[in-house]
């Protein structure tokens, strides 16, 4: 068993992916203090945050050993990610590792291929120390599984880290990893994100490989979650490009600049709410000062109706009930009694969809993406908030009502702005803080481009970073 230190030093633990990797290089840290000190972060810190379904350490500490004799040797030969923990999904396939997509139905699933995305971070030669939660199937906004229990974020331990890649964003806020992976279909990256006040990438589909059958879905990718635009930066240059046996991926490889030039002169489109959402006051002020922000760099912000609506809402529900639902039901199906409430109110859904309302989600998407593109013609990015709402219980049921400024919301999609533009697929999205709510829980602004123009989001992501950051000053890390 590894032996770890008695406290952790959060220093050395909140540091950037992009700082660590400095340090390895230069000599002043090794790969074995490092992973020392997250395992000791995380011994103090799961019992209360809950984000990881397994831990790998004695594994890791053999690669982080490992790591220490590739840098005393100086030889040259050091990869990218040489001797960096990454916490992945417990829905990424892991060779010998059990996979339980947060599911007692998966709770012995042994994996028998590692995923294309997570193999590339290990080929540049980063290494999994843990395994980190989901809801089950990854269906939900908030991480609440029979099997794991409820996952809640660092900044408020009532409230809910998100969903689905819950633990991913709860363990980057706590300072128990420096990286972790994330998928997203409805907003599983991006509310996670928001929930935890740290970053997260939607990726535009096709851009990183998958290796399952969700690799032909336009909704459904794979991407990277940080603390630092620059490191999201960094993993997402690793994990994209083309894998010959994922025919949906793009060619070519796609490489994001690490450094921008500043926004000056730039038009910014933004909106509130997208026309149909319920923004509360917490987020609404932040995004405001945000937007301040920009206009403080020299960009010139333009407020733009989309012309979209609540049927943006029901088209993309009938959409993954349809599909994604159906999926659900043919496992749940066997077993009833296995499904958590989460799982049995998409399959519920899934029996009152139709095709005919699957074809309308299609057309809804067109109208939506013609709208949108006529916005990204004229401006170089656009702006709105990734939740409506950050104040949602950690065990939210689908039958508990829920309500933003007194009026009731769909539990699954009324509080999240983020699955509109998983309709639009081949957009890219960064979700990034914009601040602490007056309630002490992180707000957050998603930056969407034009499709497959990733550098776009990069660049204004970077500034607002630079002009507010949050989890690299010591005062505004979560007080657990």
């Amino acid at each position: 068993m590894v032996t770890t230190l008695n406290k952790a030093d959060l220093d050395l633990c909140y540091m950037s992916a992009t700082d660590v990797l400095a340090k390895f290089r230069a000599r002043s840290l090794s790969p074995v203090e490092y992973l020392d000190n997250l395992i000791a972060r995380t011994e103090e810190v799961e019992p209360r945050i809950n984000a990881f379904t397994a831990t790998h350490f004695d594994k890791a500490m053999v690669q982080a050993k490992s790591a220490e004799a590739r840098y005393a040797k100086g030889t040259g030969d050091l990869r990218p990610l040489e001797g960096l923990p990454v916490a992945i999904k417990d829905e990424v396939d892991l060779t010998g590792e059990i996979v339980t997509q947060g599911s007692l139905y998966y709770k012995d699933e042994v994996a028998t291929e590692t995923h294309f995305a997570a193999q590339r971070l290990f080929d540049a030669g980063a290494f999994y120390h843990a395994q980190t939660t989901t809801p089950e199937f990854c269906c939900a906004g908030v991480t609440d599984s029979r099997i794991h229990g409820t996952t809640r974020t660092p900044w408020g331990l009532d409230y809910t880290c998100g969903g689905s890649s819950g633990g991913s964003g709860a363990s980057l806020a706590a300072g128990s990893t420096p990286l972790a992976t994330g998928s997203d279909i409805g907003g599983s990256i991006r509310i996670p994100a928001a929930c935890c006040g740290v970053v997260g990438y939607k990726p535009p589909y096709g851009r990183n490989p998958d290796n399952t059958a969700f690799a032909y879905d336009m909704y459904a990718v794979v991407g990277p979650m940080g603390r630092t635009v620059e490191d999201v930066a960094l993993m997402q240059n690793i994990m994209c490009g083309p894998h010959p046996l994922d025919n949906a991926s793009i060619r070519p490889k796609y490489e994001l600049p690490l450094t921008h030039k500043g926004l000056k002169g730039l038009k910014i489109a933004w909106s509130m709410d997208l026309n149909f959402f319920e923004i509360d006051d917490h987020v609404r002020t932040n995004t405001l000062r945000t937007l301040d922000i920009l206009k403080d760099l020299g960009a010139e912000l333009v407020e733009v109706d989309l012309s979209w609506t609540a049927r943006a809402e029901r088209a993309v529900e009938v959409y993954l009930d349809h599909l994604f639902g159906g999926y659900m039901a043919s496992v749940v199906e066997t077993d009833p009694s296995l499904a958590s409430p989460w799982a049995a109110y998409c399959v519920k859904a899934n029996q009152n969809t139709s095709s005919t309302e699957f074809y309308d989600a299609y057309e809804a998407q067109m109208e939506m993406g013609r709208a949108f593109g006529i916005v990204l013609e004229d401006c170089y990015a656009f702006i709105c908030p990734t939740l409506g709402h950050h104040e949602i219980p950690a065990d939210q049921n689908p039958a508990d009502r829920l309500a933003i400024n007194g009026k009731a919301v769909n539990p699954m999609y009324g509080w999240t702005l983020c699955h509109p533009f998983n309709m639009l697929g081949r957009c890219p999205v960064l979700s990034v803080p914009s601040g602490i709510g007056g309630n002490g829980l992180p707000t957050s602004v998603q930056i969407v481009a034009r499709h497959l123009d990733d550098a776009r989001v990069f660049r204004v992501g970077q500034a607002l970073q630079q002009a507010n950051p949050l989890l690299t000053t010591i005062n505004n890390r979560p007080k657990l």
